[in-house]
């Protein structure tokens, strides 16, 4: 490849396809690869919370806290389709933290980060509110009620790589960055191709490290620079069960150890229950949540909930490895969540590696990033911060307008279901329609792979969102992998190796502009 990019970025999870979302958007020329699919590592293993991070308040992280809440409602704003605004109910645990600690935090939490359309917190009377009747009779009185927001976090990282593509970066995904190296001031990475080891060329004048568990690593490949900071690994794990109440409010128990754990409505037949704070030394790629993590998930939400939970009941598990900033806390639940940037020179050509983040911070970490690398490249700084005025793709509507556009759904294609439009609206916003066409029948989308999962849906993320496997459809592009039989997910590999041995489009190569 002759071309010399402006800016290469090694990673796509939410902190990569930030940068190269924001850096496309302000003129320069992009590339990233992925060595799997976008979001494959702890993008996707989130609690799926678009949050302030209220336990932060207790380690004085009063910075991150603000900048959190502040672009809780930025991103709500640019993406109202895969995140909405959800309600936590904390209830008051004799012995632990203090009613008046409670709402004091909770007070702070309203306050400092620009809360404009969201509610307020509120006093409970578990005895008497409806929230109070999932919970264990005469043990909890009081509690509190706050907002935050719920959100599909691997479809965030999609869409933010879609958005893009659209403005001109090429996305490669299945791509290992194999070997980094300088050649008269330019970059030059070696990427190899996972699924059948060809190998190629690709050069430019800026490179970021965005590698999450990996930065190390990609540092190792050849790039001459040794990491000064460190990176924590701490596992995250969470379990998935049958529907636990029918109230649509998410709970925050806090735990005798310190931890806290959330209960949250999800896919709307399911409940997601986690997280666990714990650290990991092994292979990142082979986490996976442990018994012990199970039972105690199950354990530490039983002493609220009136009906117990036990690891019989668990229809999913995922565990994922947040890739922290080594700030030396003595435990993995106290690590900050700062993010830190290392920018180094070495032979002149800069390189930037990101340590830590989260979902929720990844837009200003990516304005962050390109102030550090502005002299160096050639975008403009007049464009900085459109990408919280600007939707990702599918989300141009008003955050209170899903239940509408559901409604517009069902009204031009009366054969959906109203699970299938309620879906197809969340996922896909005001692009629904790319996908439904000119149909007139279930069976104009093609064959049903069941769960309302049709054949027109899995050409549209093969050729629009780099989806290559069915474990991409069906767990990350989607979360239908709880509702398809062992038979309906063979039929869908079946298909999908069927289109393998055809050559697959421009578009689905490269993530050209749609």
């Amino acid at each position: 490849m002759d071309r010399i990019f402006d800016l290469l970025i090694v990673g796509g999870g939410v902190n990569g396809c930030g940068i190269a979302r924001d850096a496309a958007g302000r003129g320069n020329s992009v590339f990233l690869c992925e060595m799997n699919d976008l979001a494959s590592g702890t993008s996707s293993w989130s609690t799926k919370l678009v949050h302030g991070g209220l336990r932060y308040l207790e380690y004085y992280e009063f910075r991150l806290v603000r900048e959190a809440l502040i672009e809780r409602e930025i991103l709500w704003g640019i993406a109202p389709h895969i995140i909405r605004p959800l309600r936590f109910v904390l209830p008051h645990h004799d012995g632990l933290r203090p009613a008046w600690l409670l709402r004091l935090g909770l007070f702070l939490y309203d306050h400092i980060g620009g809360r404009h359309r969201l509610p307020p917190t509120r006093s409970v009377d578990l005895t008497r509110d409806e929230v109070g009747k999932s919970l264990v009779s005469n043990r909890y009185h009081k509690g509190f009620e706050y907002s935050d927001c719920f959100v599909d976090d691997a479809r965030l990282v999609v869409l933010t790589a879609r958005d893009a593509a659209n403005r001109g970066a090429e996305i490669r995904t299945r791509s290992r960055a194999a070997g980094i190296r300088q050649v008269d001031g330019i970059w030059e990475v070696t990427l190899e191709n996972i699924s059948n080891g060809e190998r190629s060329t690709v050069r430019a004048r800026v490179l970021v490290n965005a590698g999450g568990p990996w930065v190390e690593q990609v540092l190792a490949a050849g790039s001459g620079v040794n990491a000064r900071a460190k990176v924590r690994l701490v596992q995250g794990s969470h379990i998935v069960v049958r529907k636990l109440y029918d109230h649509d409010r998410a709970y925050m128990f806090q735990n005798s150890d310190g931890r806290i754990v959330f209960v949250i409505p999800y896919q709307d037949d399911f409940t997601l229950i986690g997280t666990t704070d714990q650290d990991y030394h092994g292979d990142p790629a082979k986490v996976k949540a442990t018994p012990q993590e199970i039972e105690y998930l199950c354990a530490s939400v039983s002493e609220y909930l009136a009906k117990p939970v036990k690891p019989t009941d668990v229809v999913w598990t995922y565990a994922g490895v947040r890739p922290l900033y080594d700030d030396g806390a003595s435990e993995a639940k106290a690590a900050t969540r700062e993010y830190v940037f290392e920018l180094d020179l070495p032979g002149g050509a800069p390189l930037l590696s990101i340590y830590g983040g989260k979902i929720t911070t990844h837009r200003r970490l990516a304005e962050e990033a390109l102030e550090k690398l502005e002299p160096y490249l050639k975008g403009t700084k007049a464009q900085e911060g459109w990408t919280g005025h600007a939707p990702l793709p599918g989300g141009d509507l008003d955050v209170s307008a899903i239940p509408a556009l559901t409604a517009e759904l069902i009204r031009d294609y009366p054969f959906l279901s109203s699970f299938h439009a309620n879906r197809l609206a969340h996922a896909y916003g005001t692009r629904a329609v790319r996908i439904l066409g000119h149909a007139k029948s279930m069976n104009d989308l093609g064959q049903l792979f069941g769960a309302s999962l049709t054949e027109a849906e899995v050409k549209y993320l093969i050729a629009e969102e780099w989806a290559c496997t069915t474990e991409d459809i069906v767990w990350r592009r989607s979360k239908l992998g709880l509702r398809l039989t062992p038979q309906e997910t063979a039929a869908l590999d079946v298909w999908i190796s069927a289109q393998h041995a055809t050559p697959k489009s421009h578009l689905a190569e490269t993530g050209g502009r749609a």
